[in-house]
């Protein structure tokens, strides 16, 4: 890529960006949310023309006029933001698009095509599944799949490991390894530089839309690509005093539930959750985490058990009988369900505010009172936006996610249910809400934090229990020594069983 410009309304996306990826290499793509990095790959792929520049593939300039066009020509991009039919099944989804002679689809060598696929790349989903019924974790992996079906030579992998366990990681890396000796070329953007550093073999940092260093990917470090990225120094652990919990928060007695194939999700689970501490639930997507706080927010019915905050009974309550409870809720999908895209700010933090005073008075919202509290919170907790009459669609993910937590941190909730609250967000974003849950955590709530990061984990939690097939399999104590008994858990080993192993 040459000289490569990119504007939008008001916003320089890409400011004369120089990138070259060699034949056979992995090439990581590193930036803080908003640098630039996903309009620049979306014009590899076709899906943006750039305004100013030139992109070169195997020495020949190319100028793709749509994503079909790129994999075609052989590249392919798995997109943070999933590029999905959710009323179709996987295995349509895998072929949406593709050329079929005669109009026949062979469904049966389709089926096992992409059981051969998830058994090599250890991504497993159900072929006859709607994407709807899928978890954001098996979304992504479908995605995945679906560019490796295709045959993409140059495989663009945006946030690839965000759902897999350490095994996992570690046969993805192999696997990568062997498509890039046998001529494959990996871009590779992710906001794990741990992962970054044992998988790169060059490392390109964005920063405000240009490129602000090419590195070596193995003579690099963690603290060298965080400072590219944003400026200064970062903590990749937040400093914390122990815990000092209290009475129960959250009690989750026995609870079962469906999930949307009508399938058992959760079976019989316990879990309490104190005042003051942070439980961290671990466990590879769709294991039941999804539905475990659908049910504790009552957006989901349990078929039995029982579900408590505060001493005060909400199980198959509506989802305003928690909110009244005291009961905040970050989801995983922080555009579909953590905010309304079309709504500005402003409309955005009020929305689980506006039928109570000060704010809603029966019918009447006091709207300047609502717009002076936006034009607050978005300073206090550093919502990057030029105006609080800006559509929440237009942030960039970390300061979607900043404004979400501005809303129901600002509720003082007694219990925090965090869902994967750092998915696909730079080293900066991570660092400022990781230290808003711990100061939650600190003010006497209670934090249910579910992620696949085990990072993330280790950091944050107090104490970690492991899901697997809506179970609980296992708890631990946060210790780095313990990571590999957490992915062997993850994987469905119990855990006096991988004491033994």
């Amino acid at each position: 890529m040459r000289g490569i410009t990119k504007r939008f309304p008001g916003v320089l996306a890409n400011d004369n960006v120089n990138f070259t990826v060699e034949k056979g290499e992995i090439h990581a793509l590193l930036g803080e949310n908003g640098a630039g990095k996903s309009t620049l790959m979306n014009m590899v792929n076709g899906l943006y023309r750039a305004d100013e520049g030139q992109i070169l593939l195997d020495g020949k300039p190319v100028k793709f006029s749509s994503p079909r066009d790129a994999i075609d020509n052989g590249v392919g991009m798995v997109h943070q933001h999933f590029m999905l039919v959710p009323t179709q099944t996987v295995a349509e989804n895998l072929i949406l698009g593709q050329k079929t002679p005669r109009f026949y689809i062979n469904y049966k060598k389709l089926e096992q095509d992409i059981a051969d696929l998830s058994q090599k790349f250890g991504l497993a989903v159900e072929p006859h599944a709607k994407i709807w019924q899928l978890s954001v974790g098996e979304q992504q992996r479908v995605e995945i799949l679906k560019m490796l079906y295709q045959g993409a030579k140059l495989l663009i992998m945006d946030e690839p490991t965000a759902v897999l366990t350490p095994q996992e990681v570690t046969d993805l890396f192999k696997t990568l390894r062997e498509m890039t000796a046998t001529g494959h070329t990996i871009i590779f953007i992710s906001h794990k530089l741990d992962e970054v550093v044992a998988i790169a073999d060059r490392v390109t940092v964005l920063r405000r839309g240009r490129v602000e260093s090419t590195v070596d990917g193995k003579s690099t470090s963690k603290a060298e690509l965080a400072r590219l990225m944003v400026g200064r120094e970062v903590l990749f652990r937040i400093q914390k005093k122990p815990a000092e919990p209290t009475a129960d928060a959250l009690v989750i007695d026995s609870v079962s539930c469906e999930n949307d194939r009508g399938l058992p999700a959760l079976r019989n689970m316990s879990l309490t959750v104190r005042s003051g501490e942070v439980v961290g639930i671990a466990g590879v997507a769709g294991n039941g985490q999804t539905e475990l706080a659908q049910v504790i927010t009552g957006l989901r019915q349990a078929t039995s058990g029982k579900v408590t905050v505060q001493g005060q009974d909400v199980t198959n309550q509506p989802a305003t009988a928690t909110i009244d409870q005291g009961l905040a809720y970050i989801p995983a999908d922080r555009n579909g369900v953590g905010s309304s895209p079309n709504l500005n700010l402003a409309d955005n933090l009020i929305l689980k505010s506006y039928r109570r005073p000060p704010i809603g008075s029966g019918w009447r919202i006091d709207l300047g009172l609502v717009r002076s509290q936006a034009e607050q919170l978005i300073e206090q907790f550093d919502v990057k936006t030029p105006s609080v009459d800006l559509p929440a669609r237009l942030l960039s993910g970390g300061n979607l996610q900043k404004l979400i937590l501005a809303r129901e941190i600002s509720r003082q909730p007694k219990v925090v249910i965090a869902v994967y609250p750092v998915r696909g967000l730079d080293v900066g974003a991570i660092e400022s809400i990781h230290q808003m849950l711990i100061d939650e955590r600190d003010r006497g709530a209670g934090i249910l934090l579910i992620s696949e990061d085990l990072d993330e984990l280790l950091s944050l939690s107090d104490r970690i229990v492991v899901l697997f097939e809506g179970q609980i399999v296992g708890e631990v104590p946060p210790e780095d020594e313990r990571i590999d008994e957490i992915g062997l858990m993850m994987a469905g080993t119990k855990v006096e069983q991988s004491h033994a192993t």
